[in-house]
């Protein structure tokens, strides 16, 4: 094969969907590189890869696996990212450092719905990337419907490389369609070149030359070859591939079976010349030429015994250790420079241009930072991607008052390690929330919160913020008068309590004439009033309610601040039952992104939530994707996600924020007041 070589350190990225084979593929790639001496298992928990105990106890990637190998006399980066659309941004943040990515994917056409977001990534950041048929010896569907399946999800063309030798029901081998060279498999040894079997042939030549048509849309020159039925030099067929490659405009496939180590070999060789360079992917991203170096931070880790070590790409230059780095705002002193091969790194004295490593102690310095020696990164860098907006929460709170502090620092620990991950106090319910993409992501954020930072914390569904109002208005007299040794209390307040449109917040108001209630003393009346809204007759905040001081009396002596705000806070728990309360849910606006086969069950769902569908239309951006808006009680959207994602195969998403409160009655409403008040009784 004659393609494109390109020289130094290069990275690729292993994606997919869950269940696709990528941390096996991961183990054959480094076996077939001699970097481990044979391939590890994930049953048995042995695998280079998915070494944290979260990984290990699910037996699913929950973060990206970063190893280095060498083939060929050339050196290479790994990274195997997290299929579960709930560790997206995991895998964005390797895709923004590769050269290319290796797109694994099970041979399951009603699955190919799950490459979608990967592939829009890809192709909206013009990443070069290979499809890699895994699992090609247990396939049920002809190749040619798994690719018509799999270009219905993809925006570039896919262009079969290889089609499959079988016999019988077992796929023994596979031919290479540019070279029309047979090959049959050798497990943990490089395929046996055979003969050509006489029954491919013609499935070969039909294959060929769809993949010539194709790379002729790209090639003028080919496409009169193919016009004049000449037949193309093989040379020009792979700088053809490889030109197409590089471009993010065609999409290879390349077939295999990672747990059996079919094809590895191979795909090996097609990343061998197929892959720019680091040179390449600089130049891809805009980044300028030049000797100074330039290093970009794409996932931070914090390691018992070793603390905080920022994962980068050099993107040029060279970096040794003890080099001061920073971002222009924040540097530090670099501590140590590591190779990765899973959870073990070796040391170097010097990181060069391609290499990706594992710097340590650079504080103040996040993910996604540029770094540099010199005083501040150049200007004009590409942008990081944006974490998504979290879809799941629990509250979390320290299992001892104690840990406060120390929950505080893992929290932070935490969500520097994953931006996707958000923590916040809600000033409704007073609660402290961890945020994340969906269940299972928040709640291995809380495991490691136990395992790795030792902060023993107990986690719940987060309370929803109801609130109350009013629906009619009353005036009340209230008086406070108390009598003791020395001085008394007194205070005399009539107030009119009255309802405010939706959304009018409060309103106090002072109508005093006379002197009354001396001016002084007003502000403990209206203090008074607000200490009670906290918390109204139903047990929640009150809102939409006015209330004006029109009337009072007073004492030379014993009146004071604190006996008005208590005269205040009386009137209002007095006069509010009798204003008819009601019990206020929050609503919000939602917009529920799914391929277009699943909006039916999405549509279901919400009507099932007590949702209000507003309508639905084509998502923009995304071919064969709608996007449907609707009204939910916040009640209802704690698990949505989850429930979304089961009828979606895991794709489906949405984006939220809090519309409007409206009134609940009935035997809903007392349902939440008994609840709130926990005696099971509703308030009179």
């Amino acid at each position: 094969m004659t393609g494109r070589q390109a020289s130094g350190p290069r990275c690729v990225a292993l994606v997919g969907p869950y269940l696709g084979g990528k941390t096996t593929l991961l183990e054959s790639l480094l076996a077939a590189c001699g970097a481990i001496p044979r391939r590890g298992s994930i049953k048995d928990g042995t695998t280079v890869g998915d070494s944290a105990p979260a990984a290990r106890a699910r037996q699913m990637s929950v973060e990206m696996n970063i190893a280095h190998a060498t083939f060929m006399d050339e050196a290479w980066t790994f990274v195997d990212c997290p299929g579960s659309i709930e560790f997206a941004h995991e895998a964005h943040a390797a895709l923004m450092v590769a050269d290319a990515a290796v797109v694994v994917t099970p041979p399951e056409a009603e699955r190919a719905a799950m490459l979608g977001p990967v592939l829009k990534f890809l192709d909206d950041h013009a990443i070069p990337h290979v499809l890699f048929v895994n699992k090609i010896d247990v396939a049920t569907t002809r190749l040619r419907d798994l690719l018509a399946a799999f270009q219905a999800v993809s925006t570039r063309p896919l262009a079969l490389r290889q089609v499959p030798i079988r016999q019988g029901d077992t796929i023994t081998g596979y031919v290479d369609l540019v070279s029309e060279r047979a090959y049959r498999y050798h497990p943990g040894q490089p395929s046996d070149l055979i003969q050509l079997p006489a029954d491919v042939k013609a499935r070969e030549q039909e294959a060929r030359g769809s993949l010539l048509e194709t790379l002729a849309d790209y090639d003028d020159k080919l496409l009169e070859q193919l016009l004049e039925d000449t037949a193309p030099p093989a040379d020009v067929i792979y700088a053809d591939l490889a030109k197409t490659f590089a471009d993010d405009k065609l999409v290879p496939v390349l077939i295999g079976s990672a747990e059996r180590d079919y094809g590895v070999r191979r795909l090996l060789k097609f990343l061998r010349h197929e892959v720019p360079s680091c040179a390449a992917t600089a130049a891809r991203l805009g980044l300028s030429p030049g000797d100074e170096p330039l290093a970009q931070i794409f996932k931070t880790r914090y390691v018992p015994h070793a603390g905080k070590l920022s994962f980068a790409r050099i993107w040029r230059g060279a970096i040794a250790d003890g080099a001061t780095l920073g971002d222009g705002v924040h540097h530090a002193r670099l501590a140590s420079i590591g190779r990765p091969l899973g959870a073990q790194t070796s040391k170097l004295a010097k990181a060069e241009a391609g290499d990706v490593v594992a710097l340590g102690k650079l504080e103040g310095l996040a993910t996604g930072s540029w770094i540099t020696p010199a005083a501040r990164p150049p200007a004009e860098l590409p942008a990081w991607p944006d974490a998504p907006k979290p879809l799941f929460s629990l509250a979390v709170n320290a299992e001892k008052r104690g840990d406060d502090v120390k929950l505080s620092g893992a929290l932070h620990h935490l969500v520097e390690e994953d931006p996707s991950l958000v923590v916040e106090h809600d000033a409704d319910t007073h609660e402290l929330l961890l945020w994340g993409q969906g269940e299972v992501h928040v709640s291995i954020a809380a495991d490691r919160l136990r395992t790795q930072h030792h902060v023993a914390v107990v986690t719940h569904p987060p309370r929803v913020p109801y609130k109350e109002t009013i629906r009619k208005s009353v005036d009340q007299h209230a008086r406070h008068k108390r009598q003791s040794g020395g001085h008394g209390q007194f205070a005399d307040v009539t107030i009119k309590i009255e309802p405010l449109p939706r959304g009018g917040g409060f309103a106090f108001e002072d109508k005093i004439v006379g002197g009354a209630v001396p001016r002084n003393f007003i502000p403990a009346v209206e203090e008074g009033v607000r200490d009670f809204l906290k918390r109204g007759p139903l047990g929640f905040p009150v809102v939409d309610v006015k209330v004006t001081l029109h009337d009072g009396q007073y004492h030379d002596v014993d009146s004071s601040d604190m006996a008005f705000k208590t005269a205040g806070a009386l009137g209002m728990r007095e006069g509010m039952p009798k204003c008819d309360p009601v019990l206020l849910e929050p609503i919000c606006k939602v917009a529920i992104d799914v391929p277009q086969e699943f909006t039916s069950n999405v549509q279901r769902i919400l009507s099932s939530r007590r949702g209000r569908i507003l309508g639905f239309d084509a998502r923009a951006g995304w071919p064969g994707w709608d996007e449907v808006q609707a009204y939910l009680p916040q009640a209802e959207m704690h698990d949505l996600i989850v429930e979304l994602r089961s009828v979606t195969m895991g794709v489906g998403g949405f984006d939220w924020r809090f519309d409007h409160l409206t009134e609940v009655t009935g035997k809903l409403a007392d349902k939440i007041v008994a609840a709130a008040n926990g005696d099971g009784k509703v308030p009179a």
